[in-house]
């Protein structure tokens, strides 16, 4: 291990990590804002704009499959650039979508619009997660950079009372939605100077970048000065190619859990909460269906209530509990929540029993997958290939999303609520054993869960003692005995 990993590994809490929690979380607030927030406007649009299903599904999930290639362009540009180089970009791109959405002056405008707000969202996944990594300590990885994601349960929430707050005062519709949208730009254009200005993360530098002076100089800047750290060589940082790295069997394996599980996960968390209106809806009745304030304020109760504690519960348990175990914890118990919906005879038309199995299935969400997804492709893969690997991950779960966000209507159409949550059923429990396939990075070190990295430590001595001048004595060079 590299005495700039050591010292980030063993660094006590700090200003900065909380800097950092904040200045990538308002990332995940605009993301979750953005995401769902997309289900109440639709249904506001879809009567303006007169859109059929087709079209109404579409708006819903085009930012989705946006976010595929957002994910997976950032995340390789990261790691072959660096991660500060590109952070702040994101944003910018999700400030000028959300922004030119609210002025959408048709629905093709609208698709491009939120297609290029779906690039910046993408992006965001891997770049937040893999510098909040980097700059954990390894006792609390998995409460920093879960935190990080539990801003998006406060982003979901501000969604619903802005969607309340606007329709309760009577503004109009057609404005509302515009409104709406147009919000989002406001999160992320306030952390753009923050961005940009986060130091570049010291494990890159050492390790791949080969810049074992700037990486030292990293760490003391971001601990304020409190930490330092002997310089790394310089000049042998250790770079894995695309090809290597996804022809590397172990790190396929890995990719293998870390990517399936997340879109299993992201095929039933995305389906059945960007179309929870229909859900709710489908459950109150034909005629509170037609009150969006109803539908709006029972979501946001059943959310706050179940889903907001699973978060944070989540990021400050998980390194207690191990951050595998507690995917594994998760899964199958959100499983069941569905399931229990979709065989009990008659449970969507009792209101109570349906919200309360409802609420179950999103607590273990919170409280499991939809944090460790998140969490864990940026802990099990080298430095080198870290940003590529979380967004592989995050670009393939996106895509998952964009298939339940586009088919779950097309299912409960056919099916009923019932059919389409036996279907999620089904997926939590392959994503449970997709999850087998991850180690448990809890209180373990970046270095220690990559080998890579341990290679690339050793090969930076070897390279220092190879350039390393001989040292001379008074009878002229010094020789071997």
């Amino acid at each position: 291990m590299s005495d700039v990993a050591a010292t980030l590994d063993e660094a006590p809490l700090s200003r900065f990590h909380t800097r950092s929690i904040l200045t990538a979380g308002m990332g995940f607030f605009t993301d979750a804002y953005d995401l769902f927030i997309i289900g109440t406007a639709t249904t506001l649009i879809a009567k303006q704009w007169h859109l059929t299903s087709a079209q109404t599904g579409l708006v819903n999930s085009i930012t989705l499959i946006s976010a595929f290639v957002g994910a997976f362009f950032f995340g390789r540009i990261a790691d072959l650039l660096g991660r500060k180089k590109v952070y702040g970009l994101e944003a910018a791109l999700m400030v000028g979508g959300a922004l030119a959405s609210a002025f959408a002056p048709g629905l093709l405008w609208l698709l491009v619009f939120r297609f290029v707000l779906g690039i910046g969202v993408g992006g965001d996944y891997p770049m937040s997660a893999v510098l909040m990594s980097e700059f954990s300590n390894r006792r609390n990885r998995g409460k920093l950079v879960g935190l990080v994601f539990s801003m998006q349960a406060l982003g979901t929430v501000t969604g619903y009372i802005a969607g309340l707050a606007l329709l309760g005062a009577g503004v109009n519709g057609d404005i509302t939605w515009r409104i709406l949208l147009g919000l989002g730009a406001v999160p992320a254009a306030a952390v753009i100077y923050l961005r940009r200005k986060m130091p570049e993360s010291p494990r890159y530098l050492a390790q791949v970048a080969g810049r074992g002076a700037e990486a030292a100089k990293a760490v003391h800047a971001y601990s304020d000065g409190a930490l330092s750290t002997e310089a790394a060589p310089t000049g042998a940082g250790r770079r894995l190619s695309l090809w290597g790295f996804l022809s590397n069997r172990r790190h396929l394996t890995v990719l293998l859990g870390t990517a399936g599980s997340w879109f299993l996960f992201d095929y039933a968390y995305y389906g059945n909460s960007v179309s929870a209106p229909l859900i709710v809806s489908s459950v109150l009745g034909h005629q509170a269906a037609h009150d969006l304030v109803h539908v709006l304020a029972l979501q946001l109760i059943v959310f706050s209530v179940a889903a907001v504690p699973g978060y944070f519960l989540a990021a400050y348990t998980m390194d207690r509990i191990g951050h595998r175990r507690l995917q594994l914890i998760g899964f199958p118990l959100m499983g069941l929540a569905f399931l229990l919906i979709g065989v009990i005879p008659g449970i969507t038309a009792a209101i109570v029993p349906f919200l309360i199995l409802f609420g179950m299935s999103y607590f273990f969400a919170e409280f499991g997958p939809n944090t460790t997804t998140f969490v864990l492709p940026g802990e099990v893969f080298p430095t080198s290939a870290r940003s590529t690997a979380h967004g592989i991950s995050a670009g393939v779960a996106k895509l998952g999303a964009f298939i339940g966000v586009y088919v779950f209507p097309i299912i409960k159409d056919h099916f009923g609520v019932s059919g389409a949550l036996r279907l999620s059923a089904l997926f939590a429990l392959i994503g449970t054993l997709l999850t087998l396939l991850i180690p448990e990075p809890a209180q373990r070190s970046l270095d220690e869960l990559s080998p890579d990295d341990v290679v690339a430590s050793a090969e930076q001595v070897v390279e220092a003692a190879r350039i390393a001048p001989v040292p001379e004595t008074s009878n002229g060079p010094a020789h071997s005995a």
